[in-house]
């Protein structure tokens, strides 16, 4: 290959490995999907409403460089006044699965509220089986989480 076209190569490679740290650094500390974090879903209609509520695009409130939407105005001042009290844990990824050491997306419909913390697991099927014994796999997910939470790897 002439130098020409490989320093050109090299430019190339370098600047979209910039594009793409620079865009990764924008997320904050949830799981994001579009910009918003657990899909656009109201994390507070979790808590006082009992099921998952798309939230507004044009009501939003940010915490920890994540961008949360919610159903109404009321909802997003409640979040923004305690919002580890509405957050949920291990980043919004799936909870079962930062118990078994990994990281996975989620589905808002699959969520259990224990102890007033909110916990999202993959989907359906693997609810089930986090609802056999939440309070193991909490415990060990909470021993997980620091290391997990440093992997990029997404299962999807």
């Amino acid at each position: 290959m002439p130098t020409v076209h490989l320093l050109a190569f090299f430019r190339m490679a370098a600047a979209t490995a910039v594009c793409v740290w620079a865009m990764s650094g924008v997320a904050g500390e949830f799981h994001e999907t579009g910009g918003a974090a657990i899909q656009g879903f109201d994390v507070v209609a979790y808590h006082v409403d009992g099921r998952a509520v798309k939230g507004s695009g044009e009501i939003t409130g940010e915490y920890k460089g994540s961008i949360f939407h919610f159903k109404s105005a009321a909802h997003r001042d409640q979040f923004l006044a305690a919002p580890e009290k509405y957050a949920p844990q291990y980043g919004g990824f799936c909870a079962f699965g930062a118990a078994r050491g990994y990281k996975a997306v989620t589905s808002p419909e699959a969520f259990s509220i224990v102890d007033g913390k909110l916990y999202l697991n993959y989907d359906a099927k693997v609810q089930a089986m986090w609802l056999q014994d939440k309070p193991g796999y909490i415990r060990k997910a909470d021993e997980n989480w620091s290391t997990v939470a440093k992997t990029t790897k997404v299962l999807r």
